[in-house]
């Protein structure tokens, strides 16, 4: 039997917090990436400095990110909370911090000099703070004359209800919100150009790459990033801060050096798992890799520091976000004059996280070695006890008592599994491709298996598949369904235990 000390459980419940909020506010930039990337190529072609200047097709830039990003980001996000009619007053909310921050900006303007204009503040966050106030207001306000509305006025209600409460937000986003947000781009820009100026930007690698080991990176990237800099996008064409999350480099730099020097199963998958970090832009696949040994983290940050520090010699940055961050992604959106400082941004920050990598896995392998020997002996005797007639998942849960891996062993016929992650796109895909395979060559049919969003979990699953670092969260999500943990998206051995649980429960049911 194990134990958690309250420390610990304090700790995770933090570490959970701090994932779900950030997993509400990348979830509402996320869904949003499509129209990002076509801001971009418009951008890259069409702008005066652009590929195929055209100056009619220039003027879609400015309507687009001004109005249509910030609407439909504030749609997203008040879908999140009370689908569509909290899409609609969100939208409808945030129109008023635009209004409102264009408003504050031309009473500025009006007493400076004509070559010291501000430029607009698009209302990225603006929406992202008017989302979730709208829509949680308006769900409040409809819980207090729920079920008191005589019948035939629904309708009438619902409608008025909705447009009035609208009305209001508007005059919220104009005002308080508007002024608020234009003080937070202000200071954010401020920041980031001291950083620049001062040569101390490659210094917040030391908070983004631990960040983005524990599945942090969406509400990073996302969640503050894609919003300043399309900000800083839009005023000078590209952004280095596109850059800071997104750089495969650090993550296949790591998986490669795993790939040399690992040991069993890790260096077994490694190779797979570069990859698809570097090509298929899936980062989740190397984040347990670091944590198999935390201090190899140190090595994430030096190649990430080397990224950003690169590409702040050479001035470069991409014209839009690079999601995922594919080498691909990342190449297409690269401002065009830039293509020699990103790509040796890229390098470089691979060989540094290799190195580092190397010197750490290999000043540790012996101890490595003999953690493997022993793990694999408590494998083959607990497969050893388990009995052919025995449950499955007995196994699966004796391994997850001795790697702490969390599990529940199922008692209800398994037709529903999904598998989940923090933004249902990535990681989650991957797993439930590859579980989905292993069903069909097993020969067994009618067992569903999907993808999505941890915080979209509704309880209906017969079993949910997530990394180790998210099972809490998906149990809280969905608390009377099996739960799995794992490690390796690509090849862990969880999958055959779960297949062949399955098999043996319709085997007995025969």
């Amino acid at each position: 039997m194990t134990t958690t000390s309250p420390a610990a459980t304090k700790s995770g419940g933090l570490r959970t917090g701090v994932q779900r909020f950030g997993t509400f506010l990348s979830g509402m930039i996320m869904p949003n990436i499509p129209a990002l990337i076509a801001w971009g190529i418009i951008t890259a072609f069409f702008i005066p400095v652009g590929w195929t200047p055209n100056e009619q097709l220039a003027t879609l830039v400015g309507p687009i990110i001004h109005y249509l990003l910030p609407i439909i980001i504030a749609y997203t996000g008040g879908t999140i909370v009370y689908k569509t009619r909290g899409g609609v007053v969100a939208a409808i909310a945030v129109m008023g911090a635009i209004a409102g921050s264009d408003y504050l900006i031309a009473q500025v303007n009006a007493t400076l000099p004509a070559d010291n204009q501000l430029g607009e503040i698009h209302m990225f966050i603006g929406a992202m703070i008017m989302a979730p106030l709208a829509a949680y207001t308006m769900k409040w306000l409809d819980s207090l004359w729920e079920g008191k509305i005589k019948a035939g006025f629904e309708m009438l209600v619902n409608m008025f209800s909705a447009g009035i409460w609208g009305f209001v937000m508007v005059v919220v986003g104009f005002y308080p919100v508007a002024w608020l947000v234009n003080g937070i781009m202000n200071v954010l820009s401020n920041v980031v150009n001291w950083l620049v100026e001062t040569n101390l930007l490659p210094l917040t690698s030391i908070i983004i790459e631990p960040a983005k080991v524990f599945f942090l990176n969406n509400a990073i990237n996302h969640g503050v990033l894609t919003p300043l800099g399309t900000q800083q996008a839009a005023e000078s064409g590209k952004s280095i801060l596109f850059l800071l999350e997104a750089n495969p480099g650090p993550g296949v730099g790591l998986l490669l050096a795993f790939t040399l020097f690992g040991i069993g199963a890790a260096r077994a998958s490694a190779p797979g798992a570069a990859v698809i970090q570097f090509f298929g832009g899936i980062h989740e696949v190397y984040f347990p890799y670091a944590l198999m040994k935390p201090i190899l983290i140190l090595a994430l940050i030096a190649g990430g520091m080397t990224g950003v520090t690169t590409n702040m010699l050479f001035g470069t940055g991409l014209i839009a976000p690079a999601a995922p961050g594919s080498i691909i992604a990342v190449l297409g959106q690269t401002f065009r004059t830039d293509y020699l400082g990103v790509i040796l941004s890229v390098v470089l920050s691979a060989a540094v996280t290799f190195i580092i990598s190397m010197l750490i896995l290999r000043a540790s392998r012996k101890k490595d070695l003999a953690k493997e020997d022993a793990f694999a002996a408590a494998v083959a005797q607990t497969e050893a006890n388990k009995g052919k007639s025995s449950d499955a998942l007995s196994g699966l849960a004796a391994k997850a008592a001795a790697t702490g891996a969390a599990t529940a062993v199922a008692t209800t016929p398994i037709q529903n599994v999904v598998f989940a992650c923090d933004a249902g796109m990535g990681s989650s895909a991957m797993g439930a491709s590859v579980l989905r395979n292993k069903f069909k060559k097993a020969g067994i049919e009618g067992v569903t298996v999907t993808n999505q969003a941890i915080a979209n979990l509704d309880g209906t699953a017969d079993l949910v598949i997530t990394q180790q670092q998210l099972t809490d969260r998906a149990k809280a999500q969905s608390p009377n369904s099996v739960h799995v943990s794992v490690d390796n998206f690509m090849n862990a051995p969880q999958y055959e235990e779960v297949v062949e649980m399955v098999r043996e429960q319709r085997a007995s049911g025969e």
